[in-house]
């Protein structure tokens, strides 16, 4: 199982990889335009968080988001959340339309999932079902904070690479 499981698991990058490249880019441009880059990841997703500030490499300037009044024009807000119907994450990216805050989100489109349109530019985990199957046709192995680990760090990366130009 863990063979299969690894199988289905690298082929789920290779597809958010190829499928959201552009995304990769214009996410990390925006957010490397910021002063400070504020994470708030939504459930699972608050590993996301962790990595970004307590990791062996952790992202440079950035904060926990955990009140929309302290941010300014010069901010820019990076949001993680399973679905882009999630009504928490929704919630927050309308504070943050409102304040005219710049922000990128990541999660799985769904039909009807209003982040993805709310989003300065938003990256599709493609995740929308289980990558096993089980004997009753169902399916399970749901990694929704593995497949955000991956886009953060390639996030990460083409941040520092272009913060590397500047300097």
């Amino acid at each position: 199982m863990l063979k299969m499981f690894t199988t289905q698991l690298t082929g789920l990058f290779k597809k958010i990889s190829d499928k959201e490249e552009f995304s990769f880019e214009d996410g990390a441009r925006l957010l490397a335009q910021g002063q400070t880059i504020y994470l708030l990841g939504f459930r699972e997703m608050k590993a996301i968080e962790f990595e970004a500030l307590e990791g062996a490499e952790p992202l440079k300037g950035a904060r926990i988001l955990t009140n929309a009044e302290e941010l300014t024009s010069a901010d820019r807000v990076l949001l993680f959340t399973r679905t882009a119907g999630d009504q928490e994450a929704i919630d927050w990216a309308l504070k943050l339309q409102e304040k005219d805050i710049p922000f990128v989100a990541v999660s799985t489109e769904i039909p009807d999932g209003k982040l993805a349109e709310l989003a300065d530019v938003h990256i599709n985990l493609q995740l929308t079902k289980g990558l096993l199957p089980d004997d009753f046709g169902n399916r399970y192995g749901y990694p929704s904070s593995m497949a955000a680990l991956f886009v953060y760090y390639g996030l990460k990366f083409t941040i520092d690479e272009i913060l590397a130009e500047y300097e």
